[in-house]
């Protein structure tokens, strides 16, 4: 007997909806490994148990209302009631927690949640987004550039400051640090914002410009909240958190216990989203990510930089983050989630990208983007701020639809990182 299978059933308004990749194992029926998947992530186990009454099934029974065996699909409706409001650890612990471990399975993988409204509004998304960070750069069309300090790690505080000093100086909006600079015996996290802070203050005060750091606070959690009320203290706008190796909790509480723009990095996600038939995709992340209150999302450079991730991925992930809303007459009932009050995310491609990539990246991710540039900076033959000025060359002679090979000519910076790294396929 099909206990939690309900082909047809159309979701409600107050369900969850999970949908699933799901490959059994060898001698497992995809009906029963279907039945599993539903029963483990919510009221059920492996067998009939005599403490099951019939009020909790039938009030938080899950329904498994559409399977195709030909593409492994699956998709579950979850009652909101068995979700803790503002809580994503016990979320994800239910929708993608022991199901994973299942020796009745060979491959799951978590392709995309849908959420209820209430679940929606029991987050507080981002407290900037798009609109926010473009007032607050006063830069309204062009894409956001900037770089990371490199080496990632090895540079002393003042060392440190001086990197940044010439990236703003050569013209780039932001300077973050690397996810796995923290506060080193080399350099310590307090020296560093003091000497890198006075850096930004003299550099905005030779470009006319508004400069960001984004300082890396990823710790754990009470040194974390430390870091960034230091940040604060120090006029600092931004902070950046290793999302993923931070945890959920830890950065609910960051969007929780401060008012610094959150920018995410998604250290560690490959570990998760790789591999197209295990773990949880991207999309999940990033939808999770939002909710919580992250204002920028790095995402990927659809294949234009060293970085794993196709195109359409990287499309469909930077859709979801910086729409407004979905309407109920653009999507079908189960895909339909009222994000009214949550802010658009600014989607951060970074990894292998050089002033070469920038028309590339725009054609296919379009100007509501910040673009990294570590080496593409850093490895430029005349240094750093020769580097960062060949990024804003590049981004000019994109944004005026201009031939980088043609607008080099009067432009010496980006003609040397031509000839360095050659006319990008």
């Amino acid at each position: 007997m099909l206990e939690y299978t309900k082909l047809g059933y159309k979701p409600k308004k107050t369900d969850l909806v999970a949908e699933y990749y799901a490959e059994p194992a060898k001698k497992v029926s995809y009906e029963y490994l279907c039945e599993q998947i539903a029963a483990e992530s919510s009221i059920g186990t492996w067998t009939t148990i005599s403490t099951m009454n019939k009020n909790v099934a039938n009030k938080l029974k899950p329904k498994v209302f559409f399977i195709d065996k030909k593409k492994k699909a699956i998709k579950i409706a979850y009652p909101q009631e068995l979700f803790e409001e503002g809580n994503m650890p016990q979320i994800l612990s239910s929708i993608a927690g022991n199901i994973f471990g299942m020796g009745i399975l060979k491959n799951l993988r978590l392709l995309d949640v849908t959420f209820p409204k209430k679940l929606v509004d029991s987050f507080p998304g981002p407290r900037y987004g798009i609109a926010g960070i473009r007032k607050l750069l006063r830069v309204k069309k062009r894409p956001l550039v900037g770089t990371i300090v490199k080496p990632k790690v090895g540079l002393d505080e003042k060392q440190h400051a001086h990197v940044a000093y010439e990236a703003w100086v050569g013209g780039l909006d932001i300077v973050k640090d690397d996810e796995n600079l923290s506060s080193m015996s080399f350099n310590n996290f307090k020296k560093r914002m003091i000497e890198t802070y006075k850096a930004r203050k003299k550099a905005e005060k030779i470009t006319g410009e508004v400069k960001v750091y984004m300082p890396n606070v990823t710790a754990e959690t009470e040194e974390m909240l430390r870091r960034a009320k230091l940040v604060d203290d120090l006029g600092g706008r931004y902070v950046m958190i290793d999302i993923l190796t931070a945890g959920w909790a830890a950065l609910q509480t960051l969007r929780k216990r401060t008012r610094l723009v959150i920018h995410a990095h998604r250290a560690m996600h490959a570990a998760i989203t790789r591999n197209a038939k295990h773990g949880i995709s991207m999309l999940v992340i990033a939808k999770i990510s939002r909710l919580i209150g992250v204002d920028q999302l790095h995402i990927g450079t659809a294949h234009v930089g060293k970085m794993e991730g196709s195109s359409r991925e990287i499309q469909l992930i930077e859709e979801e983050i910086e729409k407004s809303y979905i309407t109920a007459n653009e999507k079908e009932l189960i895909l339909e989630q009222d994000w009214f009050d949550i802010k658009p995310v600014f989607a951060v491609a970074s990894g292998g990208l050089s002033p070469l990539s920038i028309p590339d990246v725009m054609d296919r991710m379009g100007s509501e983007i910040i673009m990294q540039f570590g080496g593409g900076v850093h490895g430029h033959p005349e240094g750093t701020r020769k580097g960062a000025v060949a990024v804003r060359q590049a981004l000019a002679a994109t944004m005026q639809e201009k031939d980088l090979e043609i607008f080099c000519l009067a432009n010496p910076e980006l003609s040397k990182a031509i000839e360095k790294w050659g006319k990008k396929k």
